[in-house]
């Protein structure tokens, strides 16, 4: 009796041992962002349940730290297994040794390219993919239903071309005795989405492209740059019918109920959705005189860090293959609100009869995306752009070919 428990002892601490050689725990990084850690955290469980041998540990950090964060820890020789980057960090984190390439035979490229949007080959450099997104970002006009009622606005027919979205923010804004906008008929904030807006939409609305040679080398210093660039601050300047720096973000404005309308993405449905009594519409971008429809696509993508090898290489590898599949992508999508990154996932019936996702669908179709080399240093060059115009008095033609020019300068440099 005493040889039989003595055995089954041993037995399960031998099992024990095996269990607790066989588990692995990875590290998963993101930003800060409470539908986005809420999303992952929901995912993480699913995995954790269906791979008991795996377990996911999240970290997530502020959003304006987070890139220094990651590079810091790679210092230290710490840091993530499994990573969350925006497409336009892929250079920088490649190049700064963050990442390793996925590998081919677990991610294949053809696979890849069948069943993912077009814009995920952002994340391919030569040969190799350096992530995956579980979703995809368009934007889209919203609109604040109630601020359009009390304008005498019909809210169930929103704006549809440029010259419709001035009338309807001229007739929403709201101003104290002062002149002061009290409620604006329309957000302004080139540190929010209105910088993609103008870019890869307004540019080419009025005629011109951004970009050429594969975005490396800049095209907005044109008439048509010039033009864009006149519509967007006299907004402000001639209109007034929005303000720079107004509640310090466009979405914060938007959703205290203080702003008629805001161009943003599919990332903030979950936030305004959470505002209970909140009665807001969205439709598509607003279109050109002549029709022309043009939109932004991005993402923030999954990616595997570089040194991770071994057990913890094949557990994030499969950790990651789950993020990005079906599944992850319609809890994601009801969660966060972005649209799923894979074609079939994203045109269901469903969703493209929504009124809510059919709008940023739609704005697929015709959305550019474009291929940063520094995409927090190119954003900024495009708000000091503004800002020499809005709040310096400079002429929107000067401004643009000194932005043209420091833009250019930083993608030589970038590009080196």
């Amino acid at each position: 009796m005493r040889k039989s428990l003595f055995a089954g002892l041993i037995a399960g601490f031998s099992l024990l041992s095996f269990n607790a050689a066989q588990a692995v725990e990875i590290e998963y990084w993101q930003y800060v962002f409470d539908a986005r850690v809420k999303a992952m955290d929901q995912l993480i469980a699913n995995f954790q349940q269906a791979n008991p041998d795996i377990t996911v540990k999240q970290t997530t950090f502020p959003y304006a730290d987070y890139q220094t964060r990651i590079v810091a820890a790679k210092t230290a020789g710490q840091g993530p297994d499994v990573m969350q980057l925006f497409y336009g960090w892929l250079d920088k984190f490649a190049d700064g040794g963050l990442l390793q390439p996925l590998s081919p035979t677990a991610f294949p490229h053809d696979k890849i390219e069948a069943d993912f949007f077009p814009i995920v080959t952002a994340m391919k450099r030569g040969d190799d993919y350096y992530g995956l997104p579980t979703a995809v970002r368009s934007l889209a006009l919203f609109y604040n239903k109630k601020l359009f009622t009390e304008a005498g606005l019909d809210p169930s027919k929103p704006p549809q071309t440029l010259d419709e979205f001035v009338a309807a923010a001229e007739k929403t804004t709201k101003r104290d005795g002062s002149g002061n906008i009290t409620s604006a008929g329309t957000t302004m904030d080139m540190a929010g989405q209105d910088h993609q807006w103008w870019r890869e939409v307004l540019v080419r609305q009025f005629g011109g492209e951004p970009y050429t040679d594969n975005d490396r080398k800049v095209a907005y210093n044109s008439e048509a740059g010039a033009a864009a660039l006149k519509w967007y601050t006299d907004l402000q300047l001639d209109k007034k019918v929005g303000q720079s720096g107004f509640m310090d973000e466009g979405q914060a404005a938007f959703k205290a109920g203080l702003a008629a309308m805001t161009i943003d993405g599919t990332f903030r449905l979950g936030a305004f959705r959470a505002i209970e009594g909140f009665e807001w519409g969205v439709t598509e971008l607003p279109a050109n005189k002549d029709g022309v429809r043009s939109n932004y696509a991005s993402y923030f993508a999954n990616g595997i860090a570089s040194g991770v090898e071994g057990e913890k290489l094949a557990a994030a590898e499969k950790f990651l293959a789950y993020i990005s599949s079906p599944e992850a992508m319609e809890i994601w999508l009801k969660t966060v609100g972005e649209l799923p990154a894979r074609r079939a996932a994203a045109l269901t019936d469903a969703n493209l009869a929504d009124p809510v996702y059919a709008p940023f669908l739609k704005g697929l179709a015709y959305a550019h995306t474009t291929l940063f080399l520094d995409e927090s240093g190119q954003r900024q060059i495009t708000i000091d752009m503004a800002n020499r115009v809005l709040l310096e008095g400079q002429s929107p033609a000067d401004s643009l070919a000194a932005a043209a020019a420091a833009e250019q300068a930083l993608i030589d440099a970038a590009a080196k």
